[in-house]
């Protein structure tokens, strides 16, 4: 019999630790092995009640929820941290600030004025899922490595040495802190664009952005229609819309937004990019799958793949849920698979 995932609650509202724990024990696979009120109650908790996953509120007295999670990344590496987000400019910002600083994922609190059952069908959509992705997570610090893999299948055309005017990269659960990883190691005077689909809502993309801008050399901001395409400049698609890339009447490149359906149950979607870059780049980009749960991308990267375009995987060990990249190195579309901190190097590679 499959063990169960222990879970920690941590929450300073007495309602919402009632919430969460009703929903995790309609699973049974999910057991609730403690509640705490605040992160210094957890770092109590944590060596008597031994979680693999625990969810944690931002906002808390005596010691709120990143203070706290930056303690249980130091101590405990190996544990997934799921924040609990207000949806707010505030709350995304400091939602943001947790998943830089390695909180696997978050999702939001519910808005007031919705019943109890309404809350708990809401959080129970969100949280389960999260929970199950992020089983057996692996953080610990490790030496940057790469390892070369032979493609399963063969592309149509091989990978050869040219200029890469774009790098398109596709990122979902644990991308912020993969993105960190990967854009603060870019240099500013790159001679590519950096396009970025990230799976997140709207007011978190924005504010991603601007977390990132302060730390890389190169500038990073939430793409919008009409932005153009310009080397060291790095465009995150906005939460909600999908980004796309048009030639403009002065033989520009630009940033077409859409709000098209969702493909992959995602907006923005991976694919939807990387095939807009295929069409208009050719083999002239580097494509980048980074840590994600399910599939996006895998059909947009075999598309650029055709045209020859070099494909960097995230590696397994180094991934919060080795989903995304996992789809693209199964279909034999991957030339390089890397840890994260690795991943820079290896795009600088590629680029002449």
């Amino acid at each position: 019999m499959e063990k169960k995932i222990k879970v920690l609650v941590v929450d300073d509202s007495a309602v919402f630790r009632n919430i969460i724990s009703t929903v995790l024990t309609t699973d049974d696979g999910v057991e609730v092995v403690g509640k705490a009120n605040n992160g210094a109650m957890a770092l109590k908790k944590i060596p008597l009640v031994h979680p693999d996953v625990i969810t944690m509120d931002v906002e808390m007295p005596e010691m709120d929820g990143i203070t706290a999670l930056r303690e249980i990344k130091k101590l405990y590496p190996k544990i997934a941290v799921i924040m609990f987000s207000v949806h707010t400019e505030r709350g995304a910002e400091m939602t943001v600030e947790a998943l830089t600083a390695g909180a696997a994922d978050f999702i939001a609190k519910p808005t007031d004025g919705k019943s109890f059952r309404e809350n708990t069908e809401s959080i129970k959509r969100d949280l389960l899922v999260r929970i199950k992705a992020c089983k057996g997570l692996r953080l610990t610090q490790r030496p940057a490595t790469q390892k070369t893999i032979l493609p399963l299948t063969t592309s149509k055309m091989p990978v050869a040495l040219s200029r890469r005017d774009v790098i398109a990269i596709g990122s979902s659960t644990g991308g912020p802190d993969a993105l960190k990883e990967v854009i603060t190691r870019i240099p500013k005077d790159i001679k590519s664009a950096i396009l970025i689909v990230q799976h997140m809502p709207p007011v978190f993309t924005d504010k991603l952005a601007q977390h990132l801008n302060k730390l890389a050399e190169i500038e990073v901001r939430e793409a919008k229609d009409g932005d153009t395409i310009k080397n060291g400049l790095a465009l995150i698609a906005p939460g909600g819309y999908h980004m796309a890339v048009k030639k403009s009447v002065s033989n520009n490149y630009t940033i077409s937004l859409n709000q098209d359906p969702p493909e992959n149950h995602c907006k923005p979607s991976a694919d939807v990019l990387f095939r807009s870059v295929a069409q208009h780049f050719k083999n002239k980009t580097v494509g980048v799958i980074l840590t994600g749960m399910g599939s996006d991308g895998c059909e947009g990267l075999k598309v650029m793949k055709k045209h020859g375009t070099p494909i960097i995987a995230q590696d397994r060990d180094s991934c919060v849920v080795w989903g995304m990249p996992r789809c693209a190195v199964e279909a034999g579309l991957v030339d390089a698979e890397v840890d994260i901190k690795g991943i820079a190097d290896k795009i600088k590679q590629y680029i002449l």
